[in-house]
């Protein structure tokens, strides 16, 4: 599965807005954004001018994208699903990236990233319903139980996400999980108002319908 492995923090500073791309460990480490660092990575420029309307829809496209940690295919093939869905696109684009796998580790707290949740899904330390699932991509049901296998719950790893979670309470409103026994179940669909981050999706229709 291709992936980015560059600097996370240079893609914050590029959005020039915190992405949380090392997750909950975002809130605990330095963040250049608040430090001196307050600008767009590369030289600077010596005159700024007035982003044109497809600027912004690309910057908005890309703040997305980069905040779920998936390139540039995965997330088209996202956005032409919730397309064919019923209802609103950019309702249904925000809903299906929420019901992705490893979006629903990294929010219940089993990780503390999303690319730390993909990296137990694909060492197969995540059952859904019982079975083993190594496709962080999969989405997610409503009635869906996520546990964590026997042999990793008792992983140091998983302990300190868990508590960090508990610590900022993290998990959002569709999920019910239960630390103890390490399991979680989705009691519903995800619908807008469950994602807090400030994203205009619109601007991601607009973007894809030229």
């Amino acid at each position: 599965m291709a992936k980015y492995t560059g600097p996370r923090c240079k893609l914050c500073r590029r959005e020039m807005t915190p992405l949380m791309l090392k997750g909950q460990r975002c809130l605990t480490d330095k963040c250049p954004l608040k430090g001196d660092k307050k600008y767009p990575p590369g030289p600077p420029k010596k005159r700024r001018t007035k982003m044109s309307d497809y600027a912004v829809q690309l910057r908005e496209k890309q703040k997305i994208k980069r905040t779920y940690g998936l390139l540039e295919k995965a997330f088209r093939l996202n956005f032409e699903e919730a397309n064919r869905m019923k209802g609103v696109t950019g309702d249904n684009m925000l809903s299906l990236l929420e019901r992705r796998l490893d979006n629903v580790v990294y929010r219940t707290g089993f990780a503390s990233s999303r690319s730390q949740a993909r990296q137990l899904i694909q060492h197969q330390h995540i059952t859904v319903n019982g079975r083993v699932v190594d496709i962080p991509s999969f989405i997610v049901r409503e009635g869906h139980q996520i546990e964590i296998r026997e042999n990793f719950k008792t992983n140091t790893v998983l302990e300190d996400s868990i508590k960090l979670s508990k610590a900022i309470d993290s998990k959002p409103e569709w999920i019910d999980a239960d630390y103890d026994a390490k399991t979680a179940k989705v009691s519903r669909i995800p619908v807008r108002t469950d994602v807090k981050e400030g994203f205009n999706e619109q601007l991601v229709v607009e973007l894809y319908s030229k």
